[in-house]
């Protein structure tokens, strides 16, 4: 390997002389100097690789030696060494991005140490990342072939994203594909289960939890006068969102249990989150509030009434609460609720629906700049922590831990990036959904799709005499022969919801406490 040029500061640099010879005889270049001017002259003459750095030394202090390397070179790793254990010193150092810091005596071990810590980091955790996956790889893929309950799906689903979220930070992308490689079987024996089980699931006592229960599963039992409850439903979030998301929560929140439920098909909005606020399934919902209800081919908005489902479903449940619902639909209305969340502050259940990745997932279709930004799975889950970073929706989680609110946070259903088209035809009154289809006449691949002929079986409404659902497996989407190229042009590598995946059906619900 070349030799790692190495800055050491230290007024007894004469002392150090064996910890120098041992680092030389491994291959390092050492340079020497006894104060912090000469080694400020020394970071603009050479080029170092990292920089050992005294603490307590004549003339300019180590501190202030630190100070002025980094604003020369901010991303020099400096290696504090002290032999102060003074808390100030510490938070000082921390603070000014120190990339290690030790206290002396010092042994050449711990040098070497935080050598490799920052300068081999990459190299070993790509090794030691890639030689696990690939021992983990033979057991999902033995796990695949004999899963065979919804509890088992949702460990798998679990074990999938954390690797791919280890692999992403790593520089072999051949590992990378065989992940995806292996969540494309997965996906694709996911699709066989659900359905041979999705019918019956509905109706029996051993079930996962889905949209219409989530709320009396998930969000009653939080339920106290002695404490009110945040509850946010960040529309089309998927699982690997959340995870990535869930650091910044922690800052102010230490989750109390990580529960995964199911979304209900179809896995779309108008669905999914009308069943989580009205306790209800579809068709229950057409035939109980008929003025809330609205099909996929009536005229309007499908998800007016949440406040209203939410309200029957409290009262039917019988419960006592004092509760608001908002819905966050663009950044003023954000602001706004963030600005005035105090006023929350007695109530029993706060409701909060945010639609900002829904916005995302559609304008990536729409808009080149975004399709451009979140060209993968990766750029996706980067751009969603962006703007969580940066949002009104994280204001309002950190005022409800200075309420001492509890935080539930969960979604309506996931999203997946759509790669392949499969073709379909109907009449004109087919809906538009790329992920599922309902409509009379329909005429698609058989083995590429979930058909429901009597939508009733799945508690699903009825458009008109002979409709039926079908849904589309994996990474597929609906394309209609006339003009077919066009479209499939338009909508491949975008983000769609309604059919069946992993990724669109098993999503996450959160409680957290504050800290």
């Amino acid at each position: 390997m070349s030799s790692i040029q190495i800055l050491w500061v230290d007024d007894e640099i004469e002392l150090l002389k064996p910890h120098i010879i041992f680092l030389e005889r491994k291959n390092y270049k050492v340079t020497t100097c006894t104060n912090g001017a000469d080694a400020i002259d020394l970071v603009d003459e050479e080029s170092f690789d990292i920089v050992f750095l005294d603490e307590n030394m004549p003339g300019l202090t180590g501190l202030e030696t630190l100070a002025e390397i980094k604003q020369k070179q901010s991303n020099l790793p400096v290696v504090m060494i002290t032999k102060s254990e003074e808390e100030y010193i510490m938070e000082e150092a921390i603070g000014s991005k120190i990339a290690d810091y030790l206290i002396k005596p010092v042994n050449p071990s711990q040098i070497l140490l935080s050598l490799k810590k920052n300068l081999d980091n990459s190299r070993l955790v790509t090794e030691k990342t890639t030689s696990s996956y690939q021992q983990e790889f033979r057991k999902i893929s033995l796990d695949m072939n004999i899963v065979s309950s919804y509890e088992e799906w949702i460990e798998l689903y679990k074990k999938l994203v954390h690797w791919e979220l280890e692999l992403e930070n790593i520089s072999d992308q051949g590992m990378l594909s065989i992940l995806e490689s292996q969540k494309l079987e997965a996906n694709t024996q996911f699709f066989k289960f659900i359905k041979k089980n999705y019918e019956d699931f509905l109706t029996s006592n051993d079930k996962p939890t889905f949209s219409h229960t989530l709320f009396k599963d998930y969000v009653v039992p939080e339920l106290s006068k002695n404490q009110g409850v945040l509850w946010v439903v960040i529309d089309n979030l998927r699982y690997d969102q959340y995870r990535i998301l869930e650091p910044l929560v922690n800052n102010y929140y230490k989750k109390e249990v990580e529960h995964s439920y199911f979304s209900i098909l179809p896995t779309a909005t108008q669905y999914a989150r009308n069943a989580i606020f009205s306790g209800l399934m579809p068709s229950e919902m057409e035939k109980r509030y008929p003025n809330f209800w609205k099909n996929d081919t009536d005229e309007g908005g499908m998800n007016l009434f949440e406040n209203e489902f939410l309200s029957s479903q409290i009262k039917r449940l019988g419960l006592d609460l004092k509760y608001e619902y908002y819905k966050i639909t663009n950044l003023k209305n954000g602001k706004d609720l963030a600005d005035n969340y105090n006023g929350t502050r007695q109530n029993d259940l706060t409701a909060v629906v945010y639609n900002f990745v829904d916005m995302l997932s559609h304008s990536k279709t729409e808009m080149e700049v975004i399709k451009e930004l979140a060209g993968d799975d990766k750029a996706y889950r980067s751009l969603t922590l962006s703007w969580f970073r940066n949002s009104p929706l994280f204001e309002i989680i950190q005022k409800a831990q200075q309420l001492g609110q509890k935080l539930i946070i969960t979604t309506d259903h996931g999203t997946i990036n759509c790669k392949h088209p499969t073709k379909v035809i109907g009449d004109k009154n087919i809906s538009a959904n790329l992920r599922y289809k309902t409509g009379r006449s329909l005429s698609y691949e058989d083995k590429n799709v979930f058909a429901v002929r009597n939508p009733k079986d799945i508690f699903l409404p009825t458009i008109s005499m002979n409709s039926s659902f079908i849904f589309a497996k994996e990474d597929l989407f609906f394309a209609y022969p006339n003009n077919f190229n066009h479209f499939v042009k338009y909508y491949k590598n975008t983000y769609q919801h309604g059919g069946i995946s992993l990724e669109e059906v098993i999503i996450p619900c959160a409680v957290y406490s504050p800290k």
